[in-house]
C-alpha cells in the first residue's frame, strides 16, 4: 500500500499558524515580488478568486471585500513542511518528499486493517504539532493514492483520510474522477481523451491494453492506464518526476566513508545540472536522501531527507553540487553502512527572465557561471561525457564543516509575514 500525505492549501495554511484570527477568512498568497495570486484559501475562492490574478486587480475585482494578502514566504513555508515531514518519517516505514507540499509514504508491513485510523491518527499528531490541516490517500499503488487524497480533502466524512482498497471503491472513485486532474495524463492527452468521450478515469480504464497502446503510443499513459486497474508500476524514483529533476543510484556496495559518499552525490547533482540546462530551465531548491540497505535486517537501519532553497534560481553545476554536498554532510551520520543516495532539484522554471538577488552573486559573476557551463558542456558533448568535471566530482573535500552561505533575499515582498521560527529579530512576543 502507498500512502500521500498532501497539506491542504499549503501556502495558506503556513501563514494561518501563526494568524489564527485568519481562519474561516478569505487569505492569498503572491508570486515572487508580489506579482499574481498564486495561493488561496477556500474563502478566497468561494470569492470568485482565481489563480493567476494580477494583485493590483484584487480591489477593483472584488470591492468591499476584506482580503487578507501575504507575499511569499518561502523560508517559513520550507521550515513549516519540512517539520511536517519529519513527522511523516517517523511514522512511515518509508517516505519519498513529492513537492513542497506533498509527501508519498510506502506502507510496506503495515497491517492493512489500521491503515485507516493510521490516517485519521496522522492528521491529528500533524494538525496538533505543526497547525498545518492535511488530506491523506491510501491505496495499493501511487495513482490511486493520489486520487483518494483528492476525496479526502473535498468530502469531510472521510475524516482527512480516504482509504481505497476493494475494487469496489476503486471502480466508485474511477467514476467521480475527471480524466483531466488524473495524475500522468497532461492537458494536452486529457483533452484527446475528452474529445474522444472520455470524461472520467473510469471511462479511460475500461478500454483495453491494445486500445491504449495503439491510440497513444505512450509508455506514460499506458502505465496510468495500468495504475487505475490496480497495478502498482510507477518507480519509487519517479515520484517527483512532475516537479522535479531527480538522480538517484544505489551504491555498487555498501559505504560507510563520507567522502566517498560525497563524490557519487556530486555526480548527482552534477547530472541534474546538465539536465536542467538541456531542457532550458533553473531550480530554486535543491534536495538530498540517503539511506541504508532496507533489506538487510541484521544492520542498524537509517534514512533522511533534506533540502536548501537558492535564493537565486540557478542551473550552475558548481552551485548545486556545493549545495547537495554540504546537504549531505548534514545528513550524513557515522556508524551506518549506506546503500543508495540522491539529488532531486525542485522549483524548476524557465531560465529568462530570473530574478537575481543583490549579495547573492553579481551580474557578471552570474554570466560568467553561465559561460563555463556552456563550454564545458560543448566539450563533453564533443569528447564524451564527463571529459571536464568538478573536482568533487571525483575527489570529495576534506573540510566537512557543512556550513552554508546565508544570503539576504533582495525580492520584492511588501507583505511578508515574519519567520519566527527561523530568525531571533522576527521571534513571537506575547503581550
Amino acid at each position: 500500500m502507498y500512502g500521500i500525505i498532501d497539506c491542504d492549501n499549503c501556502y495558506v495554511s503556513c501563514e494561518r499558524v501563526f494568524r489564527p484570527d485568519l481562519n474561516d477568512k478569505p487569505v492569498v498568497v503572491l508570486s515572487n515580488n508580489d506579482g499574481c495570486v498564486v495561493a488561496r484559501s477556500n474563502e478566497a475562492k468561494r470569492l470568485g478568486i482565481k489563480a493567476g490574478t494580477p494583485y493590483y486587480q484584487l480591489a477593483q475585482l472584488f470591492p468591499n471585500q476584506k482580503i487578507a494578502v501575504f507575499s511569499s514566504n518561502y523560508e517559513l513555508y520550507g521550515e513549516l513542511t519540512g517539520r511536517v515531514v519529519e513527522i511523516i518519517r517517523q511514522e512511515a516505514p518509508a517516505y519519498f518528499r513529492y513537492s513542497i507540499d506533498e509527501c508519498f509514504v510506502n506502507l510496506i508491513g503495515m497491517d492493512e486493517g489500521g491503515l485507516k485510523q493510521w490516517g485519521e491518527q496522522l492528521h491529528e499528531r500533524i494538525r496538533h504539532s505543526v497547525g498545518i490541516p492535511v488530506s491523506i490517500g491510501i491505496a495499493p499503488n501511487k495513482t490511486l493514492a493520489k486520487m483518494a487524497s483528492h476525496f479526502a480533502k473535498k468530502y469531510k466524512g472521510y475524516k482527512h483520510c480516504c482509504f481505497i482498497d476493494t475494487d469496489e471503491k476503486r471502480l466508485k472513485a474511477l467514476r467521480l474522477y475527471p480524466i483531466d486532474e488524473v495524475w500522468g495524463i497532461g492537458r494536452r492527452y486529457a483533452a484527446r481523451l475528452e474529445a474522444m468521450g472520455d470524461h472520467t478515469a473510469y471511462d479511460f480504464a475500461v478500454h483495453s491494453r491494445e486500445w491504449v497502446r495503439a491510440t497513444f503510443n505512450n509508455i506514460v499513459i499506458e502505465r496510468v492506464w495500468r495504475e487505475l486497474n490496480g497495478e502498482d508500476c510507477v518507480p519509487d524514483e519517479e515520484m517527483a518526476a512532475k516537479k522535479s529533476i531527480c538522480t538517484s543510484r544505489s551504491f555498487p556496495t555498501m559505504l560507510t566513508d563520507l567522502n566517498a559518499i560525497e563524490t557519487h552525490v556530486a555526480n548527482y547533482a552534477a547530472r541534474c545540472a546538465e539536465k536542467l540546462r538541456k531542457q532550458g530551465s533553473v531550480a530554486s531548491i535543491v534536495a538530498v536522501f540517503l539511506h541504508t540497505n532496507f533489506f538487510r535486517e541484521d544492520l542498524p537501519q537509517y534514512t533522511n531527507f533534506q533540502e536548501s532553497r537558492l535564493i537565486t534560481p540557478t542551473s550552475s553545476t558548481i552551485t548545486i553540487v556545493k549545495t547537495a554536498v554540504n546537504l549531505l554532510r548534514a545528513l550524513y551520520r557515522p556508524g551506518y553502512r549506506y546503500k543508495k543516495a540522491g539529488v532531486i532539484i525542485m522549483g524548476i522554471g524557465p531560465n529568462s527572465p530570473i530574478q537575481q538577488d543583490l549579495f547573492d552573486i553579481n551580474a557578471e559573476q552570474f554570466q560568467r557561471m553561465s559561460r563555463l557551463d556552456k563550454v564545458i558542456d560543448r566539450i563533453n558533448k564533443v569528447n564524451g561525457t564527463e571529459t571536464i568535471v568538478l573536482g568533487s566530482q571525483q575527489y570529495a573535500s576534506k573540510d566537512g564543516t557543512g556550513k552554508a552561505d546565508v544570503f539576504a533575499n533582495a525580492i520584492r515582498h511588501d507583505f511578508r509575514s515574519k519567520n519566527p521560527t527561523t530568525r531571533w529579530t522576527e521571534i513571537l512576543r506575547l503581550k
